[in-house]
């Protein structure tokens, strides 16, 4: 993943343990002070977001564990590889699009990021500039020209 991703990461775990688990934990006792907990609905939404919180505090800690952080600043070269920001052109419509290739947990197609592992960038992979990328997309296969990769 990349710097910027991994600082998200973290970011997300820093919020899920100063701020959500306190909030959990508040509530669960509130629930609590109401009575009966077989027949309360509040403790029980209470106690299935602190599963679900905990859930995800483990599933980020393990992934920041395991990461391998690449700064993507210190790469370069015209071939498209992970960290690539990758200026795309539509053969057929001739519209544009860029977008930067990154890892899985932080792809975001509305801001122009896309994982290692989807479809258009398993095709732009190994490729130059000027060069022809065909994506099977579930439209039918699309052809894309590269205008340009810059690493930043």
């Amino acid at each position: 993943m990349t710097g910027e991703g991994h600082a998200a990461l973290e970011e997300e775990l820093k919020k899920l343990k100063s701020v959500e688990r306190p909030a959990i934990i508040q509530a669960i006792s509130i629930a609590r002070d109401h009575g009966d907990l077989s027949e309360n609905a509040e403790y029980h939404a209470a106690k299935e977001k602190q599963s679900f919180i905990e859930g995800r505090v483990a599933d980020l800690e393990d992934k920041m564990a395991r990461a391998d952080i690449i700064d993507t600043s210190k790469l370069s070269g015209s071939t498209v590889k992970f960290g690539a920001t990758v200026s795309i052109i539509d053969v057929e419509t001739e519209k544009e699009a860029t977008y930067k290739i990154v890892g899985e947990d932080e792809a975001d197609v509305a801001l122009g990021k896309v994982s290692i592992t989807s479809p258009i960038a398993r095709a732009l992979i190994g490729k130059e500039e000027g060069d022809e990328a065909e994506v099977a997309a579930p439209g039918g296969v699309r052809a894309y020209e590269i205008s340009k990769v810059a690493y930043k």
